[in-house]
């Protein structure tokens, strides 16, 4: 028979017991611990940063005019890419393409092909007008350029044209599109390893920060290497480069509201004017070397009937 103090002392042994239990069954010592303190997680972490290195670095290359950069797409890709973007785009804009036998289909036509035979570019080049307010053009991946109706006026002059069609045939020739999906494939690959081994958060504000800090910059790149080769394209098919300065103080002019160039794809246009003007000289050569006659003569030599901005 047990005494009331015997019944205290196993009482409290008994307490203390239960309590040790219960603390070994919740210490967090038994849970597991971060992945990143695991030595295989930082070997695999080495081995894939060195694997990556190598990657990026044999897949390096020089752009036309020397930029070094990231390209891991191969042309026919690319092509291919295009070919469905561009499924895309003229289904998109199906019934809103100015005609073929259009007078301003024509003259778009013909200014593109001046300046892709002048710099003697292959390819299967193709050239539509957007009837559309819209004052734009782009190029998809294989020469595929599009050119809205509301950007003529404002291009006025055919030397105007020629200085938005030589800079899209640029982008093209320069592999723009390329470069800007290979780094995109990249980017994509390191969100989704930090996401898995480390925290989606971290992705989240990682993907911001490469937009601002990366990715527009990338693209004010390609967007002034575009300027310049398109400015020596134009000189080459005898259009004068000084009408490019001409173009973008109309484009500024009719800029309402200007987003800043850190926040922007393009560079501003007053950038793009004082980088134009250093470039003059260079294409004033190009367009010397070409045997071109004056400004004027070559614009009528080459004006046919049914130019106007109809």
């Amino acid at each position: 028979m047990f005494s009331l103090r015997r019944l205290s002392s196993l009482g409290s042994r008994g307490s203390r017991m239960l309590h040790s239990k219960r603390y070994q069954r919740f210490n967090s010592s038994n849970q597991l611990p971060p992945i990143w303190e695991s030595r295989t997680f930082w070997y695999c972490a080495g081995a894939a940063g060195v694997g990556g290195t190598i990657y990026y670095q044999t897949h390096m290359e020089d752009s036309p005019t020397g930029r070094r950069r990231f390209i891991a797409i191969t042309p026919q890709e690319e092509t291919n890419l295009g070919l469905a973007a561009y499924a895309q785009t003229m289904a998109q804009y199906n019934g809103r393409l100015v005609p073929k036998n259009h007078p301003t289909d024509a003259f778009v036509r013909r200014v593109a092909h001046r300046i892709i035979r002048a710099a003697n570019l292959p390819g299967d080049w193709e050239i539509h007008v957007i009837h559309s307010p819209e004052k734009n053009a782009f190029v998809l991946p294989g020469g595929k350029i599009f050119v809205f109706s509301g950007l003529l006026p404002l291009a006025e002059t055919e030397d105007g044209l020629a200085t938005v069609l030589a800079h899209e045939i640029a982008h093209q020739y320069a592999r723009h599109s390329a470069e800007k999906l290979s780094k995109s494939k990249l980017i994509s690959i390191l969100y989704a390893l930090v996401a898995m081994f480390l925290d989606p958060t971290l992705a989240q504000l990682g993907r911001s920060m490469t937009n601002l800090l990366l990715e527009l910059p990338n693209s004010r790149q390609c967007e002034q290497e575009a300027d310049e080769i398109g400015l020596n394209f134009m000189a080459m098919a005898c259009y004068d480069p000084q009408q490019a300065v001409e173009l973008w103080q109309r484009m500024k002019n009719a800029e309402q509201i200007a987003p800043p160039q850190l926040l922007n794809t393009h560079p501003s246009t007053e950038s793009r004017i004082e980088n134009i003007r250093k470039w003059i000289p260079q294409a004033q050569l190009k367009r010397e070397a070409a045997n071109c006659p004056n400004p004027d003569l070559t614009n009528l030599f080459f004006s046919r009937a049914g130019t106007g901005f109809r």
